[in-house]
């Protein structure tokens, strides 16, 4: 049996190596011809394309990791479908689990090894394309920072701190504006619980501006709805906002501590907070589901047909994910039933298939 998990084990890494490097080349030329105008218009060296190009490609790779799976899986138990070489395994007395169950321990390695990557490379890696394309690239100022689990934004003559900005919503939360003088000494500040961007002009909530008189004396003042007149806009502030996708498990994890801890709406990070864990497990699912389909009939197969198989696999699992993630956001789903809602329903899908092709 060992031999045959190692061939069983060759002709699966042989079928990914080529589908894992093929989808990575096909996602590169796409990218490259969506952003070359965009480096020509803005006269970018080549350094600066080749940096972008680099760094995306960690990104690349946990978008085409697990389809790479799916196709890989497909093609290989496919072809043997194709040559017979199930017959064989069968007429020999080996089920078809435990042909599975090499694919399956590459498949529980890879999972841990894509949390991990999605964990400690990926966010790191679109932080940089960001930065090369709006600092290096569009030459745009780096006003900002999200540091501490914190936005820190600064303009000419003032300095604004918010805990929490709800993009969705256009909604500052935590807000304090300092204003500055010419020798950054404070000239006045504001102080609030929120600001709302409606129709195009900041209202903020439960507000305290404090300035200064002659004596330098403080002068507060409290407002519990007021329109404040400030140059930014939420796009602005959007270039520092550091979205799910930049921050990993762990982080977003004490990320949703601190803002649940000064009771703010936590409830969508929480979403993608599960949707973290059950992602990789997508990787298990697509391996389960993929062999029964490509054994459905002993002389059945071709890799034309393995491919047209697992784009429609993994299309409706991505579908259905998005959909139950936006319907646990908008607190539709249990958050943890909307994360895990996909891997139930494809995992349910593939056991069932299993029996089917056992019977």
């Amino acid at each position: 049996m060992k031999l045959l998990d190692k061939y069983i084990l060759k002709e699966f890494c042989r079928f990914f190596i080529m589908t894992f490097l093929a989808l990575i080349a096909l996602f590169l030329i796409v990218d490259f011809f969506e952003r070359i105008r965009m480096f020509l218009s803005h006269n970018a060296s080549v350094y600066q394309m080749a940096s972008y190009f680099i760094f995306s490609v960690p990104v690349i790779i946990s978008y085409v990791f697990p389809p790479a799976v799916l196709l890989s899986t497909l093609m290989t138990f496919g072809s043997f479908s194709k040559f017979n070489e199930i017959t064989a395994m069968k007429a020999n007395g080996i089920h078809i689990y435990r042909m599975t169950m090499p694919i399956l321990i590459f498949a529980s390695v890879a999972a841990v090894f894509y949390f991990y990557f999605s964990e400690w490379i990926t966010p790191a890696a679109i932080q940089k394309t960001t930065y090369i394309k709006n600092v290096e690239v569009k030459k745009k100022k780096n006003p900002g920072v999200f540091k501490q689990n914190e936005i820190w934004y600064y303009s000419d003559k003032a300095l604004y701190n918010f805990k929490m900005f709800d993009i969705d919503k256009n909604i500052l939360r935590g807000v304090t504006i300092n204003y500055l003088n010419p020798d950054f000494s404070l000239s006045n500040r504001i102080d609030a619980q929120r600001a709302e961007w409606k129709n195009n002009q900041w209202v903020f909530y439960n507000l305290l501006i404090t300035h200064f008189d002659e004596n330098n004396n403080p002068v507060l003042e409290w407002s519990k709805e007021k329109i404040m007149s400030i140059p930014e806009k939420p796009d602005d502030f959007k270039v520092m906002q550091k979205d799910v996708e930049k921050m990993g498990y762990f982080e977003l994890r004490k990320y949703i501590r601190k803002i649940q801890a000064e009771r703010y709406d936590a409830k969508k990070y929480i979403v993608d907070l599960y949707g973290k864990i059950a992602f990789p497990f997508v990787i298990l699912i697509m391996v389960l589901i993929a062999v029964p389909f490509a054994l459905r009939s002993e002389r059945s197969g071709g890799i034309m047909q393995s491919i047209g198989i697992g784009i429609f696999i993994g299309f409706s699992y991505w579908i259905i994910h998005a959909f139950s993630m936006t319907l646990g956001k908008s607190e539709m789903l249990p958050a943890l039933l909307a994360a895990w809602a996909a891997n139930l329903l494809f995992g349910a899908l593939a056991a069932f298939l299993f029996y089917k092709v056992k019977t």
